[in-house]
């Protein structure tokens, strides 16, 4: 067993981040597909270390502790950029989006419940196999399967959970771009505009920018991260057991909308979103490195064939319903087709993968503004709450009839 300590493990997430990027440059099947460069060099280091643990019994152990605050650092910088203004003005094509969403969320629990009863499988894995694990993630997955356990007896409910966030975080990171690839065919790309020089990305949708930042700018960001980070978790802890529970990345997003937007309102301070973004895109890339570089592959392997079935179903159903509903409820446009890979990864995996799909597209086809503004606010916030209310009723419901 070869133990990493969390600066050796920081060390190995920024190697991973430059293999990525060295696979992606010199491999033009990776660049047609549009796949994530953490994504590539996760996948790649995780395969090793698969391989190294089967055939040498050699293992190597990371240690994670950075991996919770790199995620709930990015999720508080979407807050941060969280204009309440912007918002509104793209409010109409947000809660259409939302209602695309809470569709997948229906159609994700009756192919999980569907396949499982087909199978002479308990429902309730059916349900771990769908929008509890696959749009909710690792953290909803995990809540879940502990309820599942306790107060209705399914055994090892976690650990299937896990496994199932596991598998999807994966898919989700590969299906995105080639959906988008192949919608993108289909539409008139956005035409070549003058940009300022001056002019500094509004959204995550231009990770390799240049930022032109101070340094008591990015002390000023990362002090407005810090409590955001604080505050949530905070607030997350008060909440939970409740009717109220929500999951600590949820309570951050939203204090940091509430500490952006509540400045701006009572002392006019204007947050620096140059420094914002510089840090939200080194904490998701850090994140997506050391979550896909430490995947436990053989957990995965080891899932049993039909719960590996109904995955392998999500996964079509998800690119399918990206393609025919998404993309055409959408507009059938460039936007629809850059939201269709947002989607993918977050319909799969997690909000996080959501954003690099994104950025990979529109690395190579042009940028999409519309996008990055509604899938963060949807599927880091409002959709949390859609699936647990999904998830109720079809508990609700009598599914083992």
């Amino acid at each position: 067993m070869i133990n990493l300590d969390t600066l050796e493990t920081l060390v190995a997430a920024s190697l991973v981040l430059l293999l990525g990027r060295k696979l992606v440059s010199s491999s033009s099947l990776l660049r047609t597909y549009s796949i994530p460069e953490p994504v590539v060099g996760g996948l790649l280091v995780a395969l090793l270390l698969f391989g190294l643990r089967s055939f040498s019994d050699v293992q190597v152990q990371f240690d994670n502790t950075l991996q919770g605050p790199l995620m709930l650092a990015f999720f508080a910088t979407i807050g941060l950029n969280a204009n309440l203004a912007s918002l509104k003005a793209g409010g109409k094509t947000l809660a259409l989006f939302l209602g695309v969403v809470v569709g997948l969320l229906i159609l994700q629990d009756t192919i999980g419940i569907g396949m499982a009863k087909m199978m002479g499988l308990d429902p309730l894995i059916g349900l771990l196999g769908a929008s509890i694990s696959l749009s909710g993630g690792h953290g909803t997955g995990a809540a879940w399967g502990r309820v599942f356990s306790e107060r209705h007896g399914l055994a090892a409910a976690t650990e299937i959970a896990i496994a199932c966030a596991t598998f999807g975080l994966i898919l989700g990171g590969l299906i995105g771009g080639p959906v988008a690839g192949f919608l993108v065919k289909r539409v008139k790309l956005p035409g070549a505009q003058a940009v300022p020089a001056d002019h500094a990305p509004l959204s995550f949708e231009q990770p390799k920018a240049e930022q032109l930042i101070t340094p008591q700018a990015f002390i000023e960001a990362l002090a407005l991260i810090a409590v955001s980070l604080s505050v949530g978790t905070l607030i997350a802890n008060r909440l939970n057991g409740t009717a109220f529970e929500l999951p600590t990345f949820v309570c951050v997003l939203f204090v940091g909308v509430v500490l952006s937007n509540g400045l701006s309102l009572l002392v006019g301070y204007k947050i620096f979103e140059r420094a914002i973004l510089l840090l939200g895109n080194v904490s998701l890339s850090l994140f997506l490195a050391m979550a896909l570089m430490s995947l436990r592959l053989w957990d995965l392997a080891s899932l049993a064939l039909p719960v590996l079935l109904i995955l392998a179903v999500q996964a079509a159903a998800m690119a399918a319903y990206a393609m025919f509903v998404t993309f055409r409820i959408m507009g059938k446009n460039y936007d629809a087709a850059v939201l269709a890979a947002g989607h993918c990864g977050f319909g799969l995996g997690a909000t996080p993968t959501a954003i690099a799909n994104m950025q990979a597209v529109t690395d190579r086809f042009g940028p999409s503004p519309l996008a990055f503004l509604v899938v963060p606010m949807v599927s880091a916030f409002f959709i949390d709450i859609a699936n647990a209310i999904v998830i109720k009723l079809f508990l609700a419901m009598p599914i083992y009839s």
